[in-house]
Order: structure tokens, then C-alpha cells, then sequence
């Protein structure tokens, strides 16, 4: 007799990622591809993949897709889920896209309380482009564009954009978790269900922003990039329930 220990996602496709070797990116997509499966929602499941590294997220999620120009998921999401209100609508954003480009489309979008889910992928740095600082750099963290660290006098303060989300009254649910050890990645995978679930039961705007290690544009090893988010980066950004006013789930 043999036990089963691995069971490909239902709404993931069976074709290799092209992301780095370490990345948190493919680690985020088997999540969000179980999550989708386990609730039974793919058939009417619509994703929103940025500019970005995930900019091919189609390639790998086997629901409908819709791609965004860079920073305005928020604004395609909110389209796609006034028009058709009985799908699921998530959007899949880095850092440099959902609080840089997209700062305004996300603030207001969750102001209203859109009913749509957000999934923030913050590895601190620009990756599709080379590794330039983004708005979620950490101070003293190198960068291509900061190779001495981030200087808050020169570059000014991090952005700390899920806590600003959560003073917005249309903001349901938002939660900050990390993909860097076991017990992260199972959270973060809890966080995921109870934010398409917020969506489901019609209470309002929904986020995840998850801490995801960057290994070659902080050039660590994989290993070194996980305890840099537990040793750095969670320091700065902490893992929590950032807002939950959600009921009934």
C-alpha cells in the first residue's frame, strides 16, 4: 500500500514556471491554484495578472484570465466584477505594480469596498526589470538603484501600503502573511481562503499581501533570502491581521 503525498492543483496547468530558481512566485500560485479548487470556484474565477514577473501568471492558472496594464488591476477587477458580480475576481500584483504605478487604483478601489480580492506579492524590489528599489524596500536594503541600501533622508520611508488600506471603510479583510518557512506558507494559504471567501459571501474588498523572497535580485542563495524575511523584512512589515470585520465564514 502507498500513500499519496503530492496532488497536482486542479486550476494549476501541468507546465513548467519560468521564475527564478527560489522565487516565492511559484510557491504563491500553487496556493491561490489550491485555494481556487478547494472552494469550488474555477469555473467562475477570473484572475488579473500585472506587469510584472507574474505577467504570464495565464500560463499557469487554468482559469480566465485578463491582463492588466501596469498598475491598473484594481480598475480592470472592479470592471470585470460590476458586469459580471456572480464571478470571482482576483487580482495577482508585485510590489512596484499594486503600490507604486497602481497606489491610486488599489486606494480607491478598496475605499469603495469593490468586492474583488487582491493577492500582493512584496519581494521589495522591482524583479522583472533588474532589481531597482521599489515603494516596499526596507531601509538599508540594497537595491541595483540603491547599492549602498535605502536611505529614508535620499529615498524617503517605505511604504507600508496594506496598513494604509486598512484605514479605508470598504476594506473587509486584509492580512499580511509570507511564503518563507512551512508554517508561513500554511498561513498564507488560511489567509487566501478567507480572502476569496470575504469576496464569496458579498462583504467587501479583500488583500493578502504576502512577503516573498527574491533571490536573485538580492542576490542570496534561496536559503539566505528566507531568513532575510524572517530576520529583516518581517521585522519592518509584521506578519498580521491588518483588518477583519468579515462575519460568517
Amino acid at each position: 500500500m502507498t500513500t499519496q503525498l503530492f496532488s497536482w492543483p486542479r486550476y494549476l496547468k501541468k507546465t513548467a514556471f519560468h521564475y527564478c530558481p527560489g522565487c516565492g512566485h511559484s510557491i504563491i500560485h500553487r496556493l491561490v491554484a489550491e485555494v481556487i479548487g478547494e472552494l469550488d470556484i474555477g469555473a467562475k474565477t477570473i484572475g488579473v495578472p500585472p506587469a510584472g514577473c507574474a505577467v504570464l501568471a495565464y500560463n499557469y492558472f487554468d482559469v480566465d484570465m485578463v491582463e492588466a496594464a501596469h498598475g491598473r488591476a484594481a480598475a480592470v477587477a472592479t470592471g470585470l466584477k460590476r458586469v459580471l458580480p456572480d464571478r470571482i475576481i482576483f487580482t495577482y500584483q508585485g510590489d512596484g505594480d499594486i503600490a507604486a504605478i497602481g497606489t491610486a487604483e488599489t486606494i480607491h478601489a478598496a475605499n469603495r469596498g469593490e468586492n474583488i480580492t487582491m493577492v500582493f506579492v512584496n519581494n521589495g524590489v522591482y524583479g522583472m526589470t533588474g532589481g531597482q528599489m521599489a515603494p516596499t524596500t526596507i531601509l538599508g536594503q540594497n537595491s541595483t538603484t540603491t547599492p549602498g541600501g535605502r536611505d529614508q533622508k535620499r529615498d524617503g520611508a517605505p511604504l507600508d501600503l496594506s496598513e494604509m488600506l486598512g484605514i479605508t471603510r470598504g476594506a473587509a479583510y486584509i492580512e499580511r502573511t509570507a511564503v518563507n518557512s512551512p508554517k508561513n506558507i500554511r498561513r498564507t494559504k488560511k489567509a487566501l481562503t478567507k480572502a476569496f471567501k470575504t469576496q464569496m459571501t458579498g462583504q467587501g474588498f479583500s488583500l493578502v499581501e504576502i512577503l516573498s523572497p527574491c533571490p536573485t535580485n538580492w542576490k542570496m542563495t534561496p536559503v539566505d533570502a528566507c531568513k532575510w524575511i524572517e530576520g529583516s523584512t518581517a521585522p519592518f512589515y509584521p506578519l498580521k491581521v491588518i483588518k477583519d470585520i468579515v462575519t460568517n465564514i
